[in-house]
């Protein structure tokens, strides 16, 4: 049976302009089903690293406070702290973070609560059963949230080849704790050759892993927790994944977290993806490159696993823009987040968060529908 995935383009006019339209598109959606009056309302997002500016913009979750408002709920922003060294790593630079992004109350009209607490150990083991978890450890406030909607920037990633809604609210959600679980098969190495001692790794490494001796970089296996950000710091392309063996578990454990995020809320999520500034390397940077392709649109559904094949499919229908990373598959209907990653398989999670009942890859496609046009009065 295929789910339905509600989509708006870009397209606006004095009429209706696109936040409007994107309120529209969240009460398409079941945005008033899964909301029930004075219920509190978890919207997941990323805040952005400070210095990267293409995560989705503050104005728009005015729109979708206001909506979720307008449907009885009580919402607050929300995300949980980051593991590696970062302007979010803590509640308090965290929340700062989000503050000099826009993000602040007088722009969202909603307040913002970290949801794994001051230093990322607020949380709630989630039993669920899995062949990679027993239990999960999800953020406190998640927890006790009536409903989530998860709203995600679409981009490419270097560890899950693109990053949408399950890795929005599977990894985003986490506490401090979870996301050393889903990481812990993530190993770097180090490629001796082309490392050339520069030492950019080591002030990004949150636990002090990396060494440089001779001008060669050292990971400790003892202390690294594999958060991955030496990866795309390093200039030289020096440090690298154990593809073959890590990947493919991430990804597991991944979607797993997303099942114990989704826990006795089967019928109490929305999720909504831009495809907007789809920037090839996470918003957990203090930087992004040029876009991959054009901006896209909206997506919005109830089905997680529906909505991330959607948008995988919508980028990948689109030419390369001209000035952007990808050297391979720069052509409409060539897969843009296997020519960003040859190395990983974006497909596992969506397969894998099939197989253990999260949702169908088989979506049907909807046009958000016109606006009806308000009759005169006599």
């Amino acid at each position: 049976m295929k789910s339905t995935v509600y989509f708006t383009d870009l397209s606006a006019g004095h009429k209706e302009n696109l936040i409007s339209k994107l309120g529209r598109l969240l009460e398409t959606a079941g945005l008033n089903q899964i909301v029930a009056k004075r219920e509190i309302v978890a919207v997941k997002l990323h805040f952005g690293e400070l210095g990267n500016s293409a995560f989705i913009r503050p104005v728009f979750f005015r729109k979708i406070v206001d909506t979720i408002r307008k449907a009885g709920g009580a919402p607050f922003l929300t995300d949980a702290n980051t593991v590696y060294a970062g302007t979010r790593s803590d509640s308090v630079n965290h929340l700062k973070t989000a503050f000099q992004n826009g993000f602040a109350y007088s722009v969202v009209d909603a307040p913002i609560v970290i949801a794994d607490g001051l230093r990322g150990k607020s949380e709630v083991a989630v039993e669920i059963n899995q062949n990679r978890f027993k239990e999960v450890y999800i953020g406190s406030e998640i927890i006790n949230a009536d409903s989530i909607v998860s709203v995600a920037h679409f981009k490419g990633h270097e560890l899950s080849g693109f990053g949408g809604t399950l890795k929005n609210i599977g990894m985003g959600c986490a506490s401090r704790k979870g996301k050393l679980a889903q990481h812990s098969t993530v190993s770097p190495k180090v490629v001796a050759k082309k490392c050339i001692g520069c030492e950019d790794c080591i002030p990004h490494c949150s636990q002090q892993a990396i060494s440089v001796t001779d001008k060669k970089a050292f990971i400790s296996p003892e202390t690294c927790i594999g958060c991955g950000e030496c990866i795309l710091i390093c200039p030289n392309s020096a440090i690298q994944i154990q593809w073959d063996q890590s990947v493919p578990v991430f990804l597991e454990n991944m979607v797993e977290y997303t099942m114990g995020v989704l826990k006795g809320k089967a019928d109490k999520a929305l999720f909504v993806n831009f495809i907007t500034d789809i920037s090839p390397a996470c918003d957990c940077y203090g930087h992004n490159d040029s876009p991959l392709v054009r901006d896209i649109g909206i997506v919005a559904s109830t089905d997680p696993v529906a909505i991330d094949q959607a948008s995988v499919d919508l980028v990948n229908k689109e030419k390369a823009l001209p000035g952007s990373c990808l050297k391979e598959n720069r052509e409409a209907g060539e897969d843009k987040f296997q020519g960003l990653y040859p190395y990983v398989d974006w497909s596992i999670q969506l397969d894998y968060a099939e197989k253990i009942g999260l949702g169908t890859r088989n979506y049907e496609l909807a046009p958000l529908p016109q606006k009806q046009k308000s009759k005169n009065k006599p």
